[in-house]
C-alpha cells in the first residue's frame, strides 16, 4: 500500500505510467484509423454490389463526419465529466458496432446509418486523446507525445489501404462484408485492452484530479468563454479546411488513382503512401513545432498539400509520387500542430481540453463532411477528378490566408496582455 501511495503522489508529468497511457491511447486511435479507412479501398466493390452512384457513396463516406459535427461538443463535455477510461472504451464499442452494421447493411440507406454510428464513437477518441496528452505530458514531451499518438490512426489507415485488397479480401474469398467484420472485431479487442490498462489506480488518481464536476450551466459557460477567444475561432476555421482536404483525399484517393489508370490493388497500395509518410512526419515535425517556429512550419505544410494536389494532374509516376509524399507531410503533422496551438492558447487548460477538443472536432468535421461529398458531386458532374483537384488547391490557399490572420490575432492578444500587465 505504501508503494502505491508513493506512486500516486508523483505528478503525472513525471510518472513512468504516462508512457503506458500513451500506448493505450495509441492503440485505440490505431483502431479508429483502421476502421475509418476500411471502406476507401472497397468503394468500387461496395458501389457495384449496392448499386449506388459516386454522389451517394460520397454522402455515405461523409455520414460519420456529419454525425460527428452534432455530437462532438456534448462528447467533449462527456469526456471532461466521465474521464478517459469510460469515454475511450465507449468509443471503441460504438466504432465496433459501426463496423458490424456496415458488414450486414443491405442497401445504401442502412450503410449510411451504419457509417453514421462511427460518428458517435469517433469524437470520443479524437477529443479524449489530446486530453490524455494534456493530463500526462508537458513541455517538449507534449509535442513528442502528440506526434506519437497521431501515428496510430495513420498506421491503421496504411494497413487498411494497403492490405484490404491485396491480403484481406483474398483471405475472406473477396467478401467485402467479411472484411469489414474482421476490422470490427479488431476495434472491439482494442477497446478491451484499453479498459484493462486504464483501470490502473494511477490513472484513476489522475482522472479524479482533472474531472470537470461542474454543472451543465458551468459547462456551457466554458464553451462560451472559449468561443470568445479570437485565436480559438481562427484555429476552428483552419480545422475545417484541414479536414476538408484530408477527409476528401483520404476517402477518394484510391479512386482518383484508379481513374488515372491504376488497377484497384495498385491504387490501394499507392494511396497508402501519404499515410506512411505521415507517420514519419508526425514523429518528427510536431517536436520542432515550438511557438516561435509554428507559423513557418504551418506555412510550408499548407503550401505542400496545395502543390501536392497540382501534381496529381499528371499521370507520370514521378509527379504522382511527389504528390503523395507532399500530401503525407501535411496529413501527419497538421492536426497535431493545430491541436498544440489550441492546447496552448491562453484560456485553455487541461481541465477544459475536452470542451476545447469538442469545439475543434465539431468544426473540423464540417470539412470532413464536405470534402468527400464535394469530390463525389464534382466527379459525377464532370466525369472525372480534375475539378476536385482544383477545389483542393483553392482550399490550401485559403488555409495559408487563415494562417496570416491567426498570426495577426496572436500579436494583438499578446499586446493586450502586455497592456493589462503594465
Amino acid at each position: 500500500m505504501a508503494s502505491s501511495e508513493s506512486a500516486l503522489s508523483i505528478t503525472p508529468y513525471e510518472h513512468p505510467f504516462r508512457w503506458a497511457m500513451l500506448a493505450g491511447v495509441w492503440l485505440i486511435y490505431f483502431s479508429f484509423g483502421l476502421l475509418a479507412a476500411s471502406m476507401a479501398p472497397l468503394v468500387a466493390t461496395i458501389s457495384a454490389d449496392l448499386a449506388i452512384s459516386n454522389t451517394v457513396m460520397g454522402s455515405i463516406l461523409g455520414a460519420w463526419p456529419l454525425v460527428y459535427i452534432v455530437v462532438a461538443i456534448p462528447c467533449g463535455a462527456f469526456v471532461d465529466r466521465a474521464g478517459l477510461k469510460w469515454a475511450l472504451f465507449l468509443a471503441a464499442v460504438l466504432m465496433a458496432a459501426s463496423g458490424v452494421l456496415r458488414a450486414v447493411a443491405p442497401d445504401a440507406l442502412m450503410m449510411f446509418l451504419a457509417v453514421g454510428i462511427f460518428g458517435i464513437g469517433g469524437p470520443l477518441i479524437s477529443i479524449g486523446a489530446p486530453k490524455a496528452i494534456a493530463q500526462w505530458f508537458r513541455g517538449r514531451e507534449r509535442g513528442m507525445a502528440m506526434g506519437i499518438y497521431i501515428t496510430g490512426p495513420s498506421l491503421g489507415s496504411v494497413l487498411s489501404l494497403s492490405l484490404t485488397n491485396s491480403v484481406l479480401m483474398p483471405v475472406v474469398d473477396n467478401d467485402w462484408r467479411a472484411a469489414l467484420m474482421v476490422y470490427a472485431v479488431i476495434v472491439f479487442v482494442a477497446g478491451i485492452a484499453w479498459f484493462s490498462l486504464a483501470s490502473n489506480p494511477i490513472n484513476k488518481s489522475v482522472e479524479a484530479a482533472t474531472k470537470n464536476t461542474g454543472s451543465m450551466g458551468d459547462q456551457i459557460a466554458v464553451f462560451g468563454a472559449l468561443l470568445r477567444i479570437p485565436s480559438v475561432l481562427i484555429v476552428l476555421a483552419m480545422s475545417i479546411g484541414i479536414f476538408f482536404f484530408f477527409h476528401g483525399f483520404g476517402n477518394w484517393l484510391p479512386e482518383v488513382l484508379r481513374h488515372g489508370g491504376m488497377a484497384p490493388v495498385e491504387a490501394g497500395l499507392w494511396a497508402s503512401v501519404p499515410v506512411a509518410v505521415g507517420i514519419v512526419g508526425s514523429l518528427v515535425v510536431p517536436r520542432f513545432a515550438t511557438p516561435p517556429r509554428r507559423f513557418g512550419i504551418l506555412l510550408v505544410l499548407f503550401a505542400s498539400v496545395g502543390v501536392g494536389a497540382v501534381l496529381l494532374f499528371s499521370t507520370q509516376m514521378p509527379s504522382i509520387v511527389g504528390s503523395l509524399v507532399l500530401q503525407g507531410l501535411g496529413r501527419g503533422s497538421l492536426m497535431a500542430i493545430t491541436l498544440l496551438v489550441l492546447m496552448e492558447t491562453r484560456g485553455v487548460d487541461a481541465g477544459h481540453m475536452g470542451a476545447a477538443g469538442g469545439l475543434f472536432f465539431s468544426a473540423a468535421e464540417i470539412g470532413g463532411v464536405l470534402g468527400p461529398l464535394s469530390i463525389g458531386i464534382v466527379a459525377d458532374l464532370t466525369g472525372g477528378f480534375d475539378g476536385a483537384l482544383w477545389m483542393m488547391v483553392v482550399v490550401s490557399v485559403a488555409l495559408v490566408l487563415l494562417l496570416f490572420v491567426h498570426r495577426r490575432a496572436e500579436h494583438r492578444a499578446a499586446a493586450l496582455a502586455d497592456d493589462a500587465i503594465s
